[in-house]
């Protein structure tokens, strides 16, 4: 019996340095794993151009004409190369001199690298005050290198007294390229600060606020290494725009479960002396209202794989892989560096093992969540009606969104050398002159095509691409394909599959309304699916099209699965139906108050008819996380306490933890204000004000406040609903 006792002991023993071993060994495995991976993810940031494109028409879906058309220009054209236009004027006329050295200059063009051989010689305009020269530019990586080339070139060859400029689609593809150079820097970096200003205020500890960003830091690498090389394999798509979002969300999402589960964790160390046993504690409590928030977000993210328009498809698996990191990071990175930690992470305000939680409700709790909570046990029906009527009226606003599209000239919100030049172009040329409208179809249809195309208004010219031409096109009428001098033998046009592609310069700017009419006028006119129209403006309005096509499917989607898993997660169905109705409710003020915003402060041109559909899916999708941890926490506290007294507790408990989530997700959605993007600038500013909309009235006072009034039923179906 004694000798199996000491065999008993001895195994106690070998059991509990084991566990000693596992306890040690299992936080720092997984700490190495994650600084390896973001040490091999890290320089990928730097690498992110190579697997990215910011071409408008990457952006539509493969059946578009613009996409299509695109597609066939490299078979008429030889090449894929953006064509860019250099303008130069005087105001009172240009000399002879100056053309003379104006087609000196155009000459030096094809030594610039990058810059195509079949450059034009320079094209005067009728009132002799101005002059273009097209120059073909090679795509890619070195587009803006080439244009920063041509732009010093054209400077220093310019007469004295000539302005010169760079426009057309080269001139803003590397504008658009250069507005977007600072996501890797300057939008992370203040993204960062920003974050790690607030968590300082939140924790007042100054080693918590680093362990929380190194988490979000993690997941980011792992993102940018995932996604990189999924869109070097042709998985996933990647341009500047889903790029700034992503990092964006990464951050923001990571930070919030960090939020959670670190305060848990206090919790937990108050009535555990183990750093083990309090981190098997917290993620006890906190995995599942972070599981579930992730997976509400990630499903809401996938919604946009039904999306027409491609940029919108691409942000569906591009973000939800960085939300799986962001998860991923906060349940293993983030729990094993705050269990070696332990206590020291929240220094100096360190929670003692065995002290006294607060006092949530009654006359004893103090705080201002306790407050508030005694404060909708008073007014319950008052408070909710008085917070729905105030965000209906502020919905008002969404009369005068405009949210059908805006020109390309007003997406950069930077100077712009080629906005200047657009402007300067059109008092001198036809608008679209540099970026035609494309016609595909039929060769022996050419004439009819030419016809049609010519006897519509707001066109101003015709021709058709034609290599045997000096300057790859050749004038056409009614008539047919028309010589280049009179005299000279007509030319051939080229011919691919049986069709020809025809060059329409239109009357008005390529990205104005009237040209966007005109190519409608256009597409009724040829009535006919064997032609084809591309282009500037049909990119433009096809873009536009599917967007409006993407939000009205897509939001209703959105709100379905949603409903679906708050009901699987809470076990009821009114709870999630209120929910999901007080998000709505929250993100028609948001746009509602954004749309008067946008007119009346910032004075924008208008907006994407994408706008309010990535401000729907971010603002719901990140809503519900709010909602998760609040009503989560709610139903915990509910089954020991009842559900009014569930309401105050679970208030008390998770007011500033969504309240500081709200506050860190609304500046890391703010830093996309750097970047001088139109539609990022307008996302930035939806999400900020609508997550600090939901976070400091809807989940604090509106939600609370029906919950409280309704009681049990609530839970209606569920069992609680019956205790």
């Amino acid at each position: 019996m004694l000798a199996a006792r000491r065999d008993g002991a001895e195994e106690e023993r070998m059991r509990g340095r084991r566990m000693r071993w596992m306890r040690a060994v299992v936080p720092a495995l997984l700490i190495v794993v994650w600084i390896g991976i973001a040490g091999v993810g890290g320089p990928y940031f730097g690498r992110v151009a190579e697997v990215s494109s910011n071409d408008q028409t990457s952006y539509l879906p493969a059946s578009a004409d613009a996409t299509q058309v695109q597609q066939l220009l490299p078979a008429f054209a030889g090449s894929n190369r953006i064509p860019a236009i250099v303008l130069f004027v005087r105001d009172g006329g240009l000399t002879g001199d100056d053309l003379a050295a104006i087609a000196a200059a155009a000459g030096d063009f094809p030594a610039i690298d990058g810059v195509g051989s079949d450059v034009s010689p320079p094209v005067p305009s009728e009132d002799g005050e101005a002059a273009e020269v097209f120059v073909p530019l090679d795509p890619g990586d070195t587009l803006t290198d080439t244009v920063e080339e041509l732009r010093a070139s054209v400077a220093d060859a310019a007469p004295a007294g000539v302005t010169a400029y760079v426009t057309g689609p080269g001139g803003f593809t590397a504008d658009l390229v250069d507005a977007f150079s600072g996501i890797d820097g300057i939008l992370l970096l203040v993204a960062l600060v920003a974050v790690f200003v607030i968590l300082i205020v939140v924790y007042r500890s100054p080693l918590l606020p680093l362990i929380v960003l190194a988490s979000a830091m993690f997941a980011l690498c792992a993102s940018i290494l995932t996604v990189w090389w999924l869109a070097k394999a042709g998985a996933v798509q990647l341009n500047g725009q889903v790029q700034g979002i992503l990092f964006i969300l990464v951050i923001g999402a990571a930070t919030d479960y960090a939020l959670l589960y670190v305060s848990r964790y206090r919790e937990a160390l108050r009535d555990h002396e183990h750093h083990w046993d309090a981190t098997v504690a917290a993620l006890r409590g906190a995995r599942a209202p972070i599981l579930a928030s992730a997976g509400t977000v990630i499903a809401g993210l996938l919604c946009l794989l039904f999306s027409d328009l491609n940029s919108n498809k691409a942000l569906g698996p591009v973000a939800s892989i960085g939300i799986v990191f962001a998860l991923l990071a906060s349940l293993t990175f983030l729990p094993a560096v705050m269990m070696l930690a332990g206590r020291v992470a929240f220094w100096p305000v360190r929670p003692r093992f065995g002290s006294a939680h607060p006092v949530l409700t009654g006359a004893n709790a103090t705080g201002l969540w306790p407050r508030l909570g005694r404060a909708v046990a008073r007014r319950p029906r008052t408070i909710w009606v008085t917070c729905t009527l105030v965000l209906l009226a502020a919905s008002a606003g969404l009369l005068q969104l405009k949210a059908d599209g805006v020109p390309q000239s007003d997406l950069i919100l930077s100077s712009s050398e080629a906005r200047a030049g657009q402007d300067a172009l059109g008092r001198h040329f036809p608008g679209g002159s540099g970026s035609p409208a494309l016609v595909v179809g039929p060769a022996s249809d050419l004439a009819d095509m030419a016809a049609t195309a010519l006897g519509t208004d707001g066109v101003s010219s015709a021709s058709v691409l034609s290599e045997g031409s000096p300057s790859g096109t050749l004038p056409v009428t009614a008539d047919g394909v028309q010589p280049i001098r009179p005299g000279a033998p007509a030319g051939e046009p080229t011919v691919v599959d049986g069709r020809v592609m025809l060059q329409v310069t239109l009357a008005d700017a390529a990205d104005s309304a009237a040209a966007e009419h005109t190519v409608g006028e256009l597409r009724a006119a040829y009535g006919d699916s064997s032609v084809l129209l591309g282009g500037v403006t049909a990119t433009a309005v096809d873009s536009n099209a599917a967007s409006i096509h993407d939000r009205t499917l897509i939001i209703p989607l959105v709100l379905v699965v949603i409903l679906l898993i708050l009901m699987l997660l809470l076990r009821a169905v009114v709870a999630p139906v209120l929910l999901v109705l007080s998000v709505v409710v929250s993100f028609a003020a948001s746009l509602g108050v954004s749309a008067l915003v946008f007119d009346h402060l910032f004075h924008f041109a208008g907006a994407d008819p994408a706008v309010p559909l990535y401000g729907f899916v971010f603002l719901v999708a990140l809503g519900i996380d709010y909602n998760i941890f609040l009503m989560t926490r709610v139903r915990e506290e509910s089954l020991q306490h009842g559900t009014r007294t569930g309401v105050l507790r679970g208030l008390a408990v998770t007011g500033s933890v969504i309240t500081s989530a709200g506050v860190v997700l609304a500046a890391t959605f703010a830093a996309l204000g750097v970047i001088p993007i139109l539609f990022l600038a307008q996302i930035a500013f939806i999400v900020a004000f609508g997550v600090l909309l939901d976070a400091l009235l809807v989940r604090s006072l509106l939600v609370p406040a029906l919950c409280y009034d309704l009681g049990r039923a609530v839970w209606w179906p569920s069992r609680l609903a019956h205790r």
